[in-house]
């Protein structure tokens, strides 16, 4: 009974007190062994906590004990081990196998092999080679690899989740406080109900007994044990929550914020379309400017660079590369003078590079123009790309509970529209300055909780000024983590609404078991002050109800089966797989797109011969990757989904392959000598169109609503 004794000097009295006087009542009126079994409820209702605390709590004290004390140093030819607090940024640092990274830092030589599922939640590897970023707080899977430390101990990834793990725990959250709440009603309550059963029955016994049964020691723990559970359960998937406030807070949240740029979107723009002047093609445009930008470290170098790769492109090593900032860069390719950049403002402005810039200003793209020989050859699109997972995240988040969802970009009006039109929220406030997100996000908290997203460093003010802020850790700043409640350490921007799914069900378990005990206790007390339950055998029925409560706390520490599909292993792969292919599969819908634009231009033997072009890409590459969707990915993800769940993509099939089998017949009708009746010209057209528009849609629904399922 210390602790009880302990609080009360504190000036807490809790439902505990009444434990004390049920003990001290029992002993009065000779119920020895009702007294001996509250002292044993004391206990093993402390013990019960206890271990329910430790177990609630294993994912985050497992963060904790990860963390690296020392790290070994590369001196010359030695290796010399040192604190972790005196590695400077620049130290060369070997991780051997199995040990943590201890620094954020860069791959130097032989690559890595990484298991990053203590920080992602995600149990698969990853390989970094040369130069390469690495987050601290991941583990090596392979061999021994060298390090060069771009953070100190306390600059680094690790560390800063670590100090959020540090302060994660249940004793100031809302619904906590919510059960003191409910003690301070429930002891008046228990104390007037055993001083009514004494003075009607006359018997001290029977007040006794309405105290043994209300004596719920660990009753009102479950609502800390609920929350626990969801930090350590929010954990497990790569969510750090700061404290148990903050998480209650997201369970009560029904205003939602979004930054634009590395929240919804990936943060790196990708290459969206190639488009090639007459008498070249959309695969020889993207191959020479991916071979000058290989010596670029400009983001939209890199960008097409990996676009010409994923569609294993052979590239050409460059001669005499110059790079002029805000300009491109320029050498020479295949013995032919390139530049990879803006236009020059000189050069000739042809209808076809017109229809370039109408193009880009359409899709909201950045162009990077390829000139050879001084005459604009092609163009590359690039944007940044909506987030796969990001439609259904927003369908996810509106499930549990977000009734309206904003985005605030710095970004222009028209692609940040465009995106909300996509996603299907409720509101879109474009060009705006880290000052005017701070004053949304304090306008949309005069009327409900507020949760804010977002990754940079601009957003920081932002993050702070709302109920809930929620960094995107992955690649996300400091500064963002630091002013955030919640930080993201995947870069997958699903997991809020795992978040958010894991803090409404965490708080509504630890509502119900503290309500659901107190109508059992108030049951239990009623029929002790009819008499129907002697203190003895009051004692052991108000054990059992504690241990029920706090085992029910418990469910939230399990997986929210109906939040995600589970899929297979084998169906993971599968969807690897097939996304994989569709990123080859880019140039396929380019010459699609390509052949049509050729066919506007005039029915000539060139154009005809871009259609045959096309025609084959579609026959030998693009209608076996649908086959194979159809008879092996769909049936792996009926067991999930159900089988109507890929009856639209099915259909989708069956409609690519009828444009491609009527793009066929034109051909045949065409004949050898490529000639096109007036009549087929309109239709051919409009079946390369339609193809392009259907497998654009196609690939992006399939992406979205299959491909975002696998880690």
């Amino acid at each position: 009974m210390a602790w009880v004794l302990a609080a009360l000097r504190r000036g807490h009295a809790g439902v505990d007190l009444i434990a004390v006087l049920a003990l001290t009542g029992t002993l009065a009126v000779g119920e020895y062994l009702a007294g001996a079994l509250i002292a044993l409820m004391l206990a093993t209702g402390r013990t019960l906590e206890s271990a329910a605390q430790r177990r609630a709590s294993r994912d985050l004290r497992a963060l904790l004990e990860r963390v690296p004390r020392t790290a070994r140093r590369r001196v010359g030819t030695e290796i010399v081990p040192v604190p972790l607090a005196a590695v400077a940024v620049g130290d060369v640092l070997v991780v051997g196998p199995g040990e943590v990274v201890p620094v954020d830092g860069r791959v130097v030589g032989a690559p890595a092999v990484l298991d990053e599922a203590a920080l992602t939640g995600e149990a698969r590897t990853e390989e970094r080679g040369p130069d390469q970023f690495i987050r601290s707080g991941v583990v090596n899977a392979g061999g021994a690899f060298a390090l060069r430390a771009s953070a100190t101990e306390q600059d680094s990834t690790h560390a800063g989740i670590v100090r959020l793990a540090r302060q994660a725990g249940a004793a100031s959250a809302p619904v906590v406080r919510l059960a003191d709440r409910y003690a301070a009603w429930f002891l008046p309550l228990s104390l007037a109900a055993a001083g009514l059963a004494w003075l009607i029955s006359g018997s001290a016994v029977r007040a006794v007994a309405v105290l043994v049964v209300a004596t719920p020691c660990p009753l009102l723990l479950a609502a800390p044990v609920a929350v626990v559970s969801g930090l350590s359960r929010a954990s497990r998937l790569g969510v750090v929550i700061r404290d148990g406030g903050a998480l209650e807070n997201l369970g009560r949240a029904r205003t939602l914020l979004l930054d634009k740029t590395g929240t919804v979107t990936s943060g790196r723009p990708q290459v969206l379309d190639v488009m090639a002047a007459p008498d070249w093609n959309p695969a020889e445009v993207l191959r020479l400017a991916a071979s000058l930008d290989q010596c670029s470290p400009h983001v939209l170098a890199r960008a097409i660079v990996h676009a010409a790769r994923t569609r294993g492109l052979r590239l050409t090593v460059p001669v005499d590369v110059s790079e002029t900032p805000g300009t491109g860069a320029s050498g020479v390719v295949c013995g032919r003078p390139t530049t990879v950049g803006r236009l020059h403002p000189d050069a000739d402005r042809s209808d076809w590079v017109r229809s370039v810039d109408n193009r880009a200003l359409l899709d909201g793209t950045a162009v990077a123009w390829l000139t050879v020989d001084g005459r604009a050859v092609g163009a590359v699109l690039l944007r940044d790309p909506l987030r796969h997972e990001a439609p259904r995240t927003v369908r996810r988040l509106r499930a549990a509970g977000i009734r309206r969802l904003v985005m605030l970009t710095g970004d222009r009006p028209e692609p940040a529209r465009e995106i909300a039109a996509v996603l299907g929220l409720d509101d879109v406030r474009a060009e705006l300055t880290p000052a005017d997100k701070v004053a949304a996000v304090r306008a949309e908290r005069d009327h409900s909780v507020t949760i804010m997203v977002g990754d940079g460093v601009n957003d920081a003010p932002a993050l702070a000024a709302a109920d809930i802020g929620v960094a995107m850790g992955a690649h996300g700043s400091t500064a963002s983590s630091e002013a955030a409640d919640i930080v993201l350490t995947t870069d997958r921007v699903e997991r809020l609404a795992d978040a958010v799914s894991i803090s409404v069900r965490a708080r509504r378990i630890a509502v119900q078991s503290a309500l659901g005990g107190m109508l059992l206790s108030l049951a239990a007390m009623a029929a002790a002050a009819f008499g129907l339950l002697p203190p003895a055998v009051g004692a052991l029925l108000q054990e059992g109800i504690d241990i029920v409560v706090i085992l029910n706390a418990l469910r939230a520490l399990r997986a929210d089966r109906s939040a995600r599909p589970v899929l297979e292993p084998a169906t993971e792969a599968l969807i690897h797989h097939f996304s994989a292919e569709h990123d080859a599969l880019q140039d396929v819908l380019e010459a699609v797109r390509d052949a049509a634009d050729r066919l506007s231009d005039g029915p000539g033997p060139q154009a005809l011969s871009c259609v045959r072009t096309a025609h084959r890409l579609l026959a030998e590459r693009l209608l076996p990757h649908e086959y194979a969707e159809e008879h092996q990915l769909y049936p792996a993800l009926a067991p999930a989904l159900g089988p109507e769940a890929t009856a639209t993509m099915s259909r989708a099939h069956a409609e690519i392959e009828r444009l491609a089998r009527r793009v066929a017949t034109h051909l045949t009708l065409a004949g050898v000598d490529g000639h096109l009746a007036p009549q087929q010209l309109g239709d051919l057209r409009a079946c390369l169109y339609g193809l392009h528009t259907v497998l654009r849609l196609h690939f992006i629904q399939e992406e979205e609503s299959y491909f975002s399922l696998a880690p």
